[in-house]
Formats: structure tokens, C-alpha cells, sequence
């Protein structure tokens, strides 16, 4: 019978590192992207050594390492500016856990995938609107009015993936924090202590995340509210003023960088659920269709580079249709687990970078003088081993 053709929903972050996998292995693939041209949304990512080193084997190194920046340290704050704990990044992070941590922007990282993924197999304007399934292949119907089949259908299409509503209910949960993003240039914040640092300053209901790339700054700024969201996720308009307002009082610093540039708009901080199943009907799930997480990690495109990498991995060595059931079984038990574990810690810390002054912040900042030995699970994460965890992982807290 051969190897199964193979249809990726989505041409974004997830779809295309999957696609490129898939090509290093001889395996071709087709990407559908609904939009009418390549892009990103967002301001910046931040690539941590578990996607840094797939990028890398994927041959991405020279033109993400020329756009990228490599933060000096990780710095905690209090939020009237108070150093709690740093940890240094930059050679030595490349050193502990054998890849490099890079800030870019979306825009860089999804060109250097397209460019490396070329105009060949790749359909845009395809808006998928519903998938039956025929026998042993699934018939995709697009927008457009046009269909093509396909043996194995990959949902790469997001938190609100069509692929996952084909084969489940879940719903993403709204985690009742919202979240505003900027670029500011460096020389409107003059006054920011350690701006080549990745630095989160913590405080009473709020957070604020921001790292360097090239001569900009990007930022993170996180409320707790509203109370409801009404509609799905993504963006929704807010009263002028509303985010400088939450920041009032806080280390000058932030102040400026906030006020530098026009309020953006809000963004709604969702996560799924924990699925009970990622494939159904020779369809599977990859990135944020499968595993919508909050971004207090800044996982959400690590844990999709790694999904893609392993999915590939696992259908390399289908050689017949017959075999793809167990390829897909084997990619669910190897990824499921780990992505449980990132998204629970995600939402866990959303609360306590919000903690108000007192006895329970305090507990908080004495941990973060181990977060580094913390969170090594996540960072040092190879595709490659065999059980597909690291050897230096340690359990999340």
C-alpha cells in the first residue's frame, strides 16, 4: 500500500517545523493554510533549548540566529523594582542543557520556515470547512469549494482548530487573566535596569514579561480580568488607559515602557483542557489544537516544535498504511504526558506571579532561587531519547 499521504491543517509555526521534519525524512507532506498569504501574529517568541535544538537540526540555524537575541540572565523583580533572583542564560544555558535560548520575532521565525519550506506543496486560501471520512481516508472540503483526501490529516490550525472540533467537545477554559503585548524601542525606556536580561517584575494582581530583541523591547503585560469572556478566544477592545492604569505606581521603568506605545489590544488568556485522546479516524492533533496553554513558560511554540519533531519522527517509520494506527498511538503516549505537565505548571504560576506583598510572595521568591534546577525538565527535553524525556528532567513542583 505504501506510505500514507499526508494533509497538515495550519501553515503556521507547528504545521511547517512538521512539514520540514517530515522532508528530512523522505516523508512528503501538503500544507493547507487558510489565510492567502504566510504570517504571524504576535510580537515575539522566546525559543528555549527544547525547540532551539530541533530548529537547528532543521537546518533554521543561520537565519534565526541572525534575526535572534540571546538574553544575558533571567531576573525576578518585585515591582517597585527590587532584584529577588537572576540566573545567568546566554553560553552557560547552552551549556547546561545543550542548545541555545533565543528571543525573535514571530514574523522572523514563521519567513525562515516558509523559506525553508519553499512554494512546493504548500495551498493557501484554503479555508477548511469540514472533513469526511471515507474508508481508510479522510476527503478535506475547503472554503473555496475545492477537496482533496488524504490518508492522515494533521490539525496544526490553533486553539480553535476545525480538526479537533471533528473529533471531540473540548472547549479552551478562559483563565480570568488577560494579557497586553507592545515592541518598544530601547531608547523610550532609558531607565530600565538590565534591558539585555529576560525579566518578569511581579506584583498585586499583575505581571509584566519582557525581553530584548535587536534594538526593541518586547513585553507581556498580564492583568487579572475581567471576570467573564464573552465569545472565543483572542482579542477583544478596552477602555483607553485601562493598562496603564493597573501599572500605576509600579518602578518607573515600567511605567515608561508601558506608555511608550499605543495600548494594545487585549488578549484573552486561554487554555484547553487536558484531552482525553489526540487522534481519531487516521486524523491527529499538533501544537495548540492539542494543548492551548497559558504563556507564563513561554512554551506554547516550544511544545509544538516538539510535538512536530516527535509526530515526524514516528511516521518516518510508517511504510504502509496499516502501520499508521500504532505511529499515531506511539506520538499520543509519547507527548500527552508532557504537555499535561506544561500546561498545569503554566497555570499554576499564572497565580503566583500575582501575588500581593506578604508571606505567601515571600515563599514564592525563596523558590525561585531554584527555578533553574526547577524547570530543567522543560528546558532539557530531546526529542531523540528513546522514552522521549530527559535525563536530567525533575518533576514540576
Amino acid at each position: 500500500m505504501g506510505r500514507p499521504e499526508i494533509a497538515i491543517i495550519g501553515g503556521g509555526i507547528g504545521g511547517l517545523t512538521l512539514g520540514l521534519a517530515l522532508r528530512r525524512h523522505g516523508v512528503r507532506a501538503r500544507v493547507y493554510e487558510q489565510a492567502p498569504a504566510l504570517g504571524e501574529v504576535g510580537a515575539a517568541v522566546a525559543l528555549a533549548a527544547n525547540g532551539t535544538r530541533i530548529l537547528r537540526e532543521l537546518g533554521l540555524s543561520p537565519a534565526l540566529e541572525a534575526a535572534s537575541t540571546v538574553p544575558s540572565e533571567l531576573v525576578y523583580r518585585h515591582w517597585t523594582g527590587r532584584r529577588l533572583v537572576s540566573h545567568p542564560v546566554g553560553p552557560g544555558y547552552e551549556a547546561q542543557f545543550g542548545a541555545p535560548f533565543w528571543g525573535v520575532h514571530r514574523a522572523r521565525l514563521q519567513q525562515a520556515l516558509a523559506d525553508a519550506w519553499g512554494t512546493e506543496d504548500l495551498h493557501l486560501g484554503k479555508e477548511l470547512t469540514h472533513v469526511e471520512v471515507l474508508g481508510d481516508e479522510n476527503r478535506l472540503v475547503f472554503a473555496d469549494g475545492t477537496t482533496t483526501s488524504a490518508t492522515l490529516v494533521v490539525g496544526a490550525d490553533g486553539i480553535r482548530s476545525r480538526i479537533r472540533a471533528r473529533m471531540c467537545d473540548d472547549q479552551p477554559v478562559y483563565s480570568g487573566t488577560s494579557g497586553f503585548r507592545g515592541l518598544v524601542p530601547r531608547a523610550a525606556v532609558p531607565d530600565l535596569p538590565d534591558p539585555d536580561a529576560v525579566q518578569f517584575w511581579m506584583g498585586p494582581d499583575a505581571h509584566l514579561l519582557h525581553y530584548a530583541i535587536g534594538d526593541v523591547i518586547n513585553f507581556l503585560a498580564v492583568l487579572e480580568g475581567p471576570d467573564r469572556w464573552d465569545g472565543p478566544a483572542g482579542t477583544a477592545p478596552s477602555a483607553p488607559g485601562e493598562l496603564a492604569a493597573a501599572f500605576r505606581g509600579w518602578h518607573p521603568a515600567v511605567v515608561s515602557m508601558i506608555e511608550a506605545v499605543p495600548q494594545s489590544p487585549r488578549w484573552g488568556l486561554f487554555a484547553l483542557p487536558p484531552l482525553t485522546r489526540w487522534t481519531a479516524d487516521r486524523m491527529v492533533l499538533l501544537g495548540d489544537a492539542a494543548h492551548a496553554m497559558l504563556p507564563h513558560h513561554g512554551q506554547g511554540a516550544n511544545q509544538t516544535i516538539e510535538d512536530a519533531a516527535v509526530l515526524a519522527d514516528h511516521l518516518a517509520a510508517v511504510t504502509d498504511d496499516a502501520d499508521l494506527p500504532g505511529a499515531l498511538a506511539a506520538y499520543e503516549r509519547r507527548r500527552r504526558p508532557r504537555t499535561r505537565q506544561v500546561q498545569r505548571s503554566s497555570w499554576v504560576t499564572s497565580a503566583l506571579l500575582h501575588l500581593p506583598d506578604g508571606d505567601a510572595a515571600a515563599a514564592r521568591d525563596r523558590r525561585l532561587a531554584d527555578l533553574v534546577d526547577d524547570f530543567a525538565w522543560i528546558h532539557a527535553y530531546d526529542h531523540r531519547e528513546p522514552a522521549g524525556l530527559p535525563t536530567r528532567r525533575k518533576a514540576p513542583a
